[in-house]
């Protein structure tokens, strides 16, 4: 059976002759019966069992409740000490999980601490990335995000609504990099259900270099072995210096692909489906000149953090590109790259195609890659260390 991964959902099995619906993440289907078990994993539950929400006499919010006594949040987070793992969630069952719901106190950057996630029997995860960029909040201000799958709100609130299926066993731990102690609120929505076939797993990887090498692609994810489909990008870009930074093409080798990619984009601003340096005085004629922040369902801009001002150094952006309508199928293998590429002189340009020429940059790219794939997966390169990691 064919895998739908459109907004309405993504799959549905047939059984005795009559369709049954597993429809997590769209409207499509939502009148529709489900043998399905919803469970939810909490500070309050930590094993998520049915019944046993709201029974913790000891915790984080001990004090404040002691008047009240149990099932008046007493255990409403964690708490995460420095140098610390913690295992968020552990679910020994076959299921599907289809929220995840997270924030943390100011004290600890975002890429300091490090979500993984683990499927089934593979002792190395198939998640493992800064937490701050799973959420497309890659440098250490608020980016409000409002996309189909992931969304970023006030208070600063990290969800996601990747389905990530799994058969025999979940596991979702938070490692704290960080020298000072933190408090931990998160919710794992998820249910216990039988998985089709056909579903492949959930996966993300983080590649950073900075500087990026000159004349040279950066790899926003590479070595993925085995058959599946690309979801998704999120990349965090600091300029290093001046002027436009994002005419590089992003590129897809699928399979066999080797010297050439089957995929090459126009564009990096295009790939994030903006265009023109994503400049609103391009758009509107008289409109003071200006890089403009967006949300969209399945792309967007929506963070720029402009410390030197406008096309001026040290410009960073946070960008993510949803391929939710339009997945990248792959068989055995897949390879995605984007060029660190710009124009001399770009702001001096008299309009004239003869003087444009392409500027070769070295600015400090991040990314993430989502997708899905079968298992086992090929484990992934040794994370950077915190200094390597940090904004700062």
């Amino acid at each position: 059976m064919a895998i739908s991964l459109l907004p309405k959902g993504l799959f549905s099995r047939e059984n005795n002759n009559a369709k049954e619906y597993n429809m997590f993440n769209g409207l499509g289907s939502l009148s529709h019966l489900s043998n399905a078990r919803s469970r939810s994993i909490t500070p309050e539950n930590f094993s998520g069992e049915a019944g046993k929400g709201g029974m913790a006499t000891t915790g984080t919010g001990a004090i404040p409740s002691r008047e009240l006594g149990v099932g008046w949040k007493v255990s409403p987070s964690i708490d995460l000490k420095a140098g610390e793992t913690f295992t968020l969630a552990d679910i020994n069952k076959q299921g599907m999980i289809q929220h995840i719901w997270l924030t943390k106190l100011a004290d600890v950057k975002g890429r300091d601490l490090i979500l993984r996630m683990y499927w089934d029997d593979q002792v190395h995860p198939s998640v493992e990335v800064p937490l701050g960029d799973f959420f497309c909040n890659g440098w250490e201000h608020y980016a409000e995000v409002n996309s189909m799958p992931v969304a970023v709100l006030p208070g600063k609130s990290y969800n996601c609504f990747w389905e990530m299926p799994f058969r025999s066993r979940a596991k979702i731990t938070l490692e704290n990099r960080s020298t000072c102690d933190t408090q931990i609120y998160y919710q794992v929505d998820y249910s216990e259900t039988e998985i089709d076939k056909h579903c492949a797993y959930f996966h993300a990887s983080f590649q950073r270099q900075n500087p990026t090498e000159p004349k040279t692609d950066f790899t926003i994810v590479d070595n993925i072995e085995g058959q599946g489909h690309y979801i998704g990008t999120y990349m965090a870009w600091g300029v290093n210096s001046p002027g436009w930074w994002g005419e590089g093409e992003v590129k897809f080798y699928i399979d066999d692909d080797k010297t050439y990619p089957t995929i090459c984009g126009t564009g990096t601003e295009d790939y994030f489906l903006g265009s023109h340096n994503y400049d609103i005085g391009v758009a509107e004629p008289g409109k003071e000149s200006a890089y403009s922040r967006y949300n969209s369902l399945f792309a967007g801009v929506p963070q720029v953090i402009r410390p030197d001002g406008v096309y001026q150094s040290q410009t960073r952006f946070g960008m993510y590109r949803w391929h939710i309508p339009d997945p990248i199928r792959f068989k055995h293998h897949l390879k995605v790259t984007c060029q660190v590429l710009g124009w001399f002189d770009f702001a001096n340009w008299d309009g004239d195609i003869k003087n444009r020429k392409y500027r070769p940059r070295q600015d400090d790219v991040s990314a993430v890659a989502f997708w899905y794939q079968t298992l086992p997966s090929v484990p992934f390169k040794l994370l950077q260390t915190r200094d390597e990691l940090s904004t700062n």
